[in-house]
């Protein structure tokens, strides 16, 4: 019995592992129809394995890391042959999230982003700080290598570490709150409201993306709008929505990205998905925190007026 419940621990975990590593290749297939080559490297401005790998340690815990090794080599084989650089990128694909995770559960954080303390956990410990060293192997490895001339690291570095930072600030809340997300109830102002965020964000985004006009400011109040009115689960798939049609508005080089250079429409893409992301990620963990906040509150005065509801029954005539 002992053995044959090991055998079904083994065997789940193995399951996992190999669930992992394909929707970290799946994510990194969609990741590289928006790369772009930067001094000769393959770089995305927005890498979603990343937040795939670090929402499934979130979700799975550290036994699930060969799933992110293992994914991370099937995304480098569909680019070009697998070297021996390559395992220098594995090592660092890997060890990133990884530390994020470690670092992340360290500090406490809740994986349901419902406190300020959470969401900039997420933003400095999951993402800007451990993706450093993805960022730093991987395009050391290109240079020791042989791939990438020494005077081209800064460039090709600063774009991998922007990419994977991007990744979990994007796609990791959305994944964390995809899990509990319910439906609006009905009968209420609910799903009209929730019905115009979405009518809304599409035409506004279309059009602060591809205009030739320097209209990339109002995607802001659509993600303080869905941050305000539904928290993470409003603001996380907007912040997705407008990160996909900047890059694709980049990437074709319209709109407000027309005639830029190379440097210059990085820098402005990565500035607004950044800015959207911080926007939308601290705004609703301050909201929710300020409702449950105020739900406590609540309850505290209903127990209290039943307390004093029951003395008074309770209270001898005069």
């Amino acid at each position: 019995m002992v053995r044959t419940e090991e055998w079904r621990r083994l065997s789940t975990t193995v399951l996992l592992i190999l669930a992992v590593a394909v929707a970290y290749y799946a994510g990194g297939r969609i990741g590289l129809h928006q790369s772009v080559v930067v001094d000769g490297a393959e770089v995305t401005p927005l890498w979603p394995p990343t937040g795939i790998a670090l929402a499934a340690l979130l979700w799975l815990g550290l036994r699930t890391w060969p799933g992110i090794a293992l994914g991370t080599y099937l995304a480098i084989e569909r680019i070009s042959d697998f070297t021996l650089s390559g395992l220098g990128i594995v090592a660092g694909n890997t060890l990133a999230p990884v530390c994020a995770y470690l670092m992340l559960r360290r500090v406490g954080f809740r994986s349901e982003v419902d406190r300020l303390r959470d969401a900039l956990a997420l933003v400095f410990l999951g993402g800007l700080l451990p993706m450093l060293l993805s960022a730093t192997i991987g395009t050391w490895t290109l240079v020791l290598g042989g791939d990438l001339p020494s005077a081209r690291f800064w460039p090709v570095w600063s774009a991998w570490w922007a990419g994977d930072a991007m990744g979990v600030l994007v796609v990791t809340p959305l994944l964390l709150v995809l899990r509990r997300i319910r439906r609006p109830a009905e009968g209420g102002y609910r799903v009209p409201e929730a019905t115009a965020l979405v009518l809304t964000s599409v035409v506004v985004t279309v059009v602060a993306t591809r205009s030739s006009l320097s209209l990339l400011f109002l995607v802001f109040p659509l993600i303080i709008w869905a941050a305000v009115r539904f928290q993470l689960a409003g603001s996380a798939p907007c912040i997705l929505f407008v990160s996909v049609l900047a890059i694709g508005a980049a990437s074709d080089r319209t709109g407000p990205f027309d005639g830029q250079t190379l440097l210059g429409t990085m820098i402005n893409l990565q500035a607004l998905n950044g800015a959207a992301a911080l926007t939308g990620l601290l705004l609703s963990a301050m909201v929710t925190e300020q409702n449950n906040v105020r739900l406590k509150i609540e309850q505290v005065c209903e127990d209290l007026a039943e307390l004093v509801e029951h003395l008074a029954r309770g209270k001898p005539e005069r």
